[in-house]
């Protein structure tokens, strides 16, 4: 726009205009008048409109005075306008204030993003897709405002409007941009600095989608950049703000973790339902505790308004209230409306706690003014107390009627053996309350066992030491809370040749191994390799290897490029590690013969992967630096450390099994080689339990046949018991033996349940076996 419109009468300097200027309030003002009142005052703080005095944070010049750059006095104006725009932009308070307001500008990036309206072509599903032609303007002020018009702010129906997330930020840090479009064979990436592209896009290797990397922020405002020494408290703001958004967009997966964090704090998946989304963010306890509200008026005269969320009932006790507070699909908050809440819930629920509520309200975007706050985080609503007065009523109604139950967490305490021996001896002791009557069931399909019941397996009858190591684990309880709470992602098969290979995944399912794998009750380890199973009234023994080997490789595909990661305490040289592997392979370990040969090979792997380190880093989370060290392995399973004795093994699988030409075989074979590393073999170490323990004796020299003969018989045996047993070595094989029996029952058949899908080859091929079953067992005793 060359300047400001004839009927705009709220601005200052008519027919007088020296580079005009409109400000982040939508007035006008002379650039040279407004430059003036700056250095006039503090230079350490933006200006005021002096029609609505709202802070001026940004002065976007008029086509026609971009159009008056040669002149010299108009081109220093606009420098001026310029330095303005570095020093205020993205902040509202000053140049001095604490950083808060980076949540502020991930808030409204992320407005951007997420809004199906905009005006460059930016298409969200799974991702979001920018094209190559959009990369030059993309972080200009205002690309994507949703505003064409100034009548345009009094019907805003989308979520952000203005379009200065991503400018503002690269007016104070560095901004890198890598953009992958379908159909594309290869990405793009390109860096900007205030507002405009610092070189052309550059192509390269990228994760369908878009990549925005923010580096060195406030590295031009050193006053500002001191502020960042406490980063804790401004990334926990970050935390709890996409929270928010993943529980409201239930369409879009979120992932957030902190840099060199091995775990994200945030991390969730297209939902089915609301309450899937808060059960995922806020945890199992707040979403138990939810009641769904909603609420709607269609009279013209009075509000027209739909509501519906979820608010906590008298059960749910915290000491911070967390109110989620949707209006049209945009993040706002209504002081007004927040009071009136408190103040039901504070004549129900305990003194000191705090209710939890998410609102999602929706209302013509005529009767809502957006423009009312400088961070556009808080909102004016016409007729704003008829509307929260009916919330207010709907919500003391439901909680009403929710407090005539209250629910009391009881400590349970385990019975000494005395108490059971005196249940025992009585009696009338009866363990099922008067008056109920238990279903009969037939004694040959009666079930022993319960999924849910520890004493059913085979360690509530075996006497096992205590291993330190293991003292800390997490209990049952909460591994399996976390495996159930980590969906498994449906977003991350985006090429073609993933998809096709989970497609070949599910046709090939089983249904009858899947329905025994899903209802399955874990007894106990038969041998090294082989799990006891129940299912119904049948037992099975099950091969863990060829299990947990099938299970990483399906996760592997569904997981694709959505990794999480983990660090190596030290670097591993790929090169010492292949060569590992070689001389392990190698028959004749005395034979230096092929010394070179092996040399050569292994060299070839090393320059291979280290070419293939960015896909390897960008799929599969596997990081190979350019020095060649392996620092990072991706988290298949919660919970689960995979054998680091077999990484050599793992590596040179990468450089030899791998087929590098063909993308399918490709991602098919890394995947295979992801798999058959993180199974649970058994441990090199051998199992001190049984015949293995005669590994871990001290060895005594040999003596003279001659001596032999005059030492007794009873001697003989007496030196055969006194043999000394290696106890660090035995103490650091039981550990290893206890933690992988530990992960088979804790965290692969629970991670069984939720994802695998066994091929229809294990029926067949000894994976899984019926050793009995109880109607059978049945008959053969009433023989006897």
């Amino acid at each position: 726009m060359d300047g400001p419109p004839a009927n705009d009468f709220y601005s200052v300097c008519h027919s007088s205009f020296n580079i005009p200027c409109q400000a982040n309030c939508s007035h006008w003002f002379c650039g040279n008048c407004i430059m003036l009142v700056w250095h006039h005052g503090s230079a350490l703080q933006p200006c005021r409109c002096p029609l609505c005095r709202r802070q001026i944070t940004l002065l976007i010049p008029g086509e026609a005075s971009l159009r008056q750059r040669h002149d010299p006095e108009a081109a220093e104006i606009l420098e001026k306008v310029e330095t303005y725009n570095r020093l205020f932009g993205g902040g509202t308070n000053g140049l001095v204030q604490r950083m808060r307001d980076l949540p502020f500008l991930l808030r409204r990036l992320l407005q951007e993003l997420l809004d199906p309206r905009r005006s460059l072509p930016l298409v969200i599903r799974a991702r979001v897709y920018i094209a190559y032609d959009d990369l030059p303007i993309l972080c200009e002020r205002h690309t994507t405002s949703k505003l064409s018009t100034f009548e345009d702010l009094q019907t805003i129906k989308s979520m952000g409007f203005r379009g200065e997330a991503l400018a503002s930020m690269t007016y104070v840090g560095h901004v890198t941009v890598t953009t992958i479009t379908k159909g594309q064979l290869h990405g793009y990436r390109v860096s900007y600095r205030d507002g405009v592209m610092e070189h052309e896009p550059k192509a390269c290797a990228a994760v369908k989608g878009t990549q925005i990397m923010v580096e060195n922020l406030f590295y031009n405002m050193i006053a500002r950049r001191k502020t960042l020494q406490n980063s804790a408290d401004d990334y926990s703001k970050i935390v709890d703000l996409l929270s928010r958004f993943a529980i409201h967009h239930i369409h879009v997966g979120f992932s957030c973790r902190k840099h060199g964090a091995g775990r994200a704090d945030v991390h969730t998946v297209a939902a089915s339902s609301r309450l899937d989304a808060i059960r995922s963010v806020y945890g199992v306890s707040v979403a138990r505790s939810l009641i769904k509200i909603e609420t709607s008026d269609h009279n013209p005269s009075s509000s027209v308004f739909k509501m519906d969320g979820f608010i906590s009932n008298s059960n749910y006790v915290a000491k911070k209230i967390i109110m989620v507070l949707y209006i049209n699909d945009r993040l706002v908050e209504c002081t007004a409306l927040k009071r009136a809440v408190e103040i039901v819930y504070a004549a129900t629920l305990p003194k000191a706690s705090k209710p939890f509520i998410y609102m999602s309200i929706v209302l013509p975007p005529e009767h809502v003014d957006v423009n009312v706050h400088p961070t556009k985080r808080e909102v004016s609503l016409l007729n704003q107390e008829v509307i929260i007065e009916k919330i207010q009523s709907v919500v003391e109604s439901k909680l009403r009627n929710s407090n005539e139950s209250r629910t009391f967490r009881e400590q349970i305490v385990e019975q000494s053996p005395s108490d059971n021996i005196a249940m025992d001896k009585d009696p009338n002791f009866s363990p099922s309350p008067s008056g109920s009557k238990s279903q009969k069931v037939p004694v040959h399909k009666m079930v022993r066992t319960d999924s849910l019941d520890p004493a059913g397996r085979l360690h509530a009858y075996l006497q096992v030491k205590p291993c330190g190591p293991l003292e800390n684990n997490p209990s049952l309880t909460t591994v399996r809370s976390s495996v159930r709470q980590r969906r498994n992602p449906k977003e991350g098969a985006d090429l073609t040749s993933i998809q096709e290979l989970i497609d070949e995944i599910d046709c090939n399912c089983h249904s009858g191994l899947l329905e025994v794998v899903t209802h399955c009750t874990y007894v106990g380890m038969a041998d090294d390799i082989f799990a006891v199973l129940q299912h119904d009234t049948h037992l099975y023994l099950a091969n863990v290897v060829n299990l947990s080997k099938e299970l990483m490789y399906q996760q592997v595909l569904r997981r694709f490029a959505h990794f999480n990661a983990m660090q190596l305490s030290d670097p591993a040289p790929i090169f010492e590690l292949i060569m590992m592997a070689l001389k392990e392979d190698n028959s004749d370990p005395g034979c230096h013969e092929n010394d070179d040969l092996i040399d050569k090979i292994a060299e070839m792997n090393t320059e291979l992967l280290k070419q293939k380190a960015g896909l390897l880093e960008d799929y599969f989370c596997i990081h190979i630096d350019i020095h060649g060290n392996l620092s990072r392995l991706p988290v298949i399973l919660e919970q689960y450390t995979p054998d680091m004795d077999r990484v050599p093994e793992f590596v040179l699988c990468l450089g030899n099994d791998v087929d590098w030409e063909d993308e399918k075989n490709c991602f098919q074979s890394i995947s295979a080689a992801l798999g058959n590393f993180y199974a649970m073999h058994p441990p090199m170490l051998p199992n001190p339990s049984g015949d293995g323990l005669q590994f871990y004796k001290k060895r005594k020299p040999l003596r003279n046949s001659e001596d032999e003969e005059d030492i007794p018989e009873n001697i003989g045996d007496d030196t055969t018991e006194e043999n000394e047993i290696e106890q660090e070595l035995l103490s650091e094989a039981e550990t290893v033996w206890a933690q992988r029996e530990w992960s088979i029952q804790h965290v692969l058949f629970p991670s069984m349940r939720l994802f695998f899908k066994p091929p229809t080859s294990m029926a067949t091929n000894g994976t899984f076996v019926r050793v009995a079953s109880l109607e059978k067992l049945y008959k053969i005793f009433e023989r006897c």
